[in-house]
Formats: C-alpha cells, sequence, structure tokens
C-alpha cells in the first residue's frame, strides 16, 4: 500500500479521528505505528467485541501497524468486574484471546501483542507509578469523574476510590505502552482526550492519535450500545445459529427507518467488512433477489 491508501484504511476505523494530519504526518514518517487498544476481561464476548476488533485489528496490521491490545486484568478488578477475583479474570481473559484467534484475527503476523496490565506493570512499575501520579497530580477531581463512562459507568453512580484511580491509570496506559494511536470505541473518548491533553501540558511534541470507532447498538430500540447484561438484544460469539436467528427476528428493524436501526448498523459494520456482499432472498413476486 502507498501512503494514502494506507491512511484510507485507517481511518476507514474511525468515526472519528482526532486529527487527520497527524495521522498522514505519523504514517509519512513512521514505518511501524504503534497502536493501542484495550479490554476488562469481564465475561461473554458479543460481536461488537469479538468481530468487530478482529475487523479493525486486522485492517490495522494490514496497513503496516503493530497492535498491543491492554489485557486490563486489574482495570477489571478495580472496576469490580467478576466479583474482583483476578483468578477469574485471567480465565476469561485466556478465553477471550482464543475467541479472537478462532474469529481470524492477524496474531500469527507477529504485529498483534496481548500484553497483561498486571505482568507488565509489575516488570516497569518505576516507570508506571510515577506517569500515573503525575497525571493524577495535574488533574483535577471533577475533570476525572467526567471520564467515568470509560468502565461503563454514568456520573450519578457511587464510585469507589479505586474506580476513581482508573481513569488516571488508563490516561497512563498509552505512554507506558508508547502508543502512537489509540484505537478504542466512542466511549473511551474522553480518557483518550485527557491523554492529549496531558501530552499538551507536559509539552510533548507527538500527541496520540485518537481513533475511535463507531459503537455497535443494542438490537431494541434506543439501545446505543450494546450491552452484555441484556442478554437478548446482545449476539454473543458463541450464541448458537438458532439463537442469532430469534434475536434478529425480534430486533427493531421497521421498514422505511435507516436512522438508528440496529439491523442495518449490523450490515454496515459486520456483513459488508466481512463479506463484502448481502443478499435479501425474496421470490420473484415480490421482486426477486436483492
Amino acid at each position: 500500500m502507498n501512503l494514502e491508501e494506507r491512511f484510507n484504511v485507517i481511518r476507514s476505523i474511525g468515526e472519528e479521528c482526532i486529527q487527520e494530519d497527524e495521522l498522514r504526518n505519523l504514517l509519512a514518517n513512521k514505518p511501524q505505528p504503534i497502536c493501542y487498544d484495550g479490554f476488562e476481561p469481564s465475561g461473554r464476548m458479543h460481536i461488537a467485541q469479538g468481530v468487530m476488533k478482529t475487523i479493525n485489528v486486522n485492517k490495522l496490521v494490514a496497513s503496516g501497524c503493530k497492535v498491543k491490545i491492554w489485557i486490563a486484568d486489574w482495570f477489571a478488578q478495580l472496576n469490580n468486574k467478576m466479583g474482583g477475583d483476578l483468578k477469574k479474570i485471567h480465565v476469561v481473559g485466556q478465553y477471550l484471546i482464543e475467541i479472537w484467534k478462532a474469529a481470524g484475527m492477524k496474531v500469527e503476523s507477529g504485529n498483534v501483542e496481548f500484553v497483561w496490565s498486571s505482568e507488565e506493570i509489575n516488570s516497569r512499575a518505576h516507570e508506571y507509578w510515577p506517569l500515573v501520579m503525575d497525571i493524577a497530580r495535574r488533574n483535577t477531581l471533577p475533570r476525572i469523574l467526567r471520564c467515568g463512562q470509560i468502565m461503563g459507568r454514568s456520573k450519578e453512580e457511587q464510585l469507589t476510590a479505586a474506580q476513581i484511580f482508573y481513569p488516571c491509570m488508563q490516561c497512563a496506559d498509552i505512554f507506558f505502552l508508547k502508543a502512537d494511536i489509540c484505537q478504542l470505541g466512542m466511549d473511551q473518548r474522553k480518557v483518550n482526550v485527557l491523554a492529549r491533553e496531558y501530552a499538551e501540558d507536559i509539552k510533548r511534541k507527538n500527541k496520540p492519535i485518537i481513533l475511535s470507532h463507531h459503537m455497535l447498538p443494542g438490537l431494541e430500540e434506543g439501545q446505543e450500545k450494546m450491552s452484555k447484561t441484556i442478554v437478548s438484544s446482545s449476539i454473543f460469539m458463541e450464541d448458537e445459529e438458532e439463537d442469532v436467528n430469534q434475536k434478529i427476528k425480534e430486533a427493531f428493524c421497521p421498514p422505511k427507518v435507516v436512522v438508528k436501526n440496529p439491523c442495518l448498523e449490523y450490515l454496515n459494520y459486520i456483513i459488508f467488512p466481512w463479506f463484502n456482499e448481502f443478499t435479501v432472498e425474496r421470490s420473484q413476486e415480490n421482486g426477486g433477489n436483492k
């Protein structure tokens, strides 16, 4: 791929890119940019996390990037996932990695690296914790609280002290992993912007580029984000075919409604990127296949 082709493929991942000129400059001057993505091992994997992430990671690898996937086991514990049981969190983390491999993520390319947060932080604690402390020192509590959305928490929820510390740590991860591009969902935008603000505050020349992908909605009306807790409106990677068929049949999909239609969004973000086509099978009396 030439420079423009690489830019177009990488840019196609993001619903938003901050900033496009910085992305072009990065690709022109660095042969293999480092992209950061991360996840909390916290239970079952739905297709937004499984299929969409596989598609996006493979696009980045094909465009010459190195992708570091941060397995945020300590973060899951801070956020009280799996009851805060680190052993269970590790089992879930390994399980999710195997799902991505089975889904076709190009792990064998050597350009996808899974990094366990607990191991990496422990091995380089002298680098990590001073960075976290500096980020915390330079930001007010209200600024950090505005990042609560990254944990799936609303402003109204009562946060533990651990959860208040969480955004400072996630911000630090970006610099700790030497990431050039933050490739996360739109729901992580606030902490990624915090990282750019921090880079400016410390007079860092190159700010992390934010490439925020679209959030796949749930199948019910008004669900802007697929949620594991609402099983009937989420499609999971281990769902049987009959389960998927039933969920799609019951999904919100009114005639002639294009905006905020989850079925059409699945076509745009899952089916077309994966298969490049979609056929609607109809009888000749109804106009034939489309």
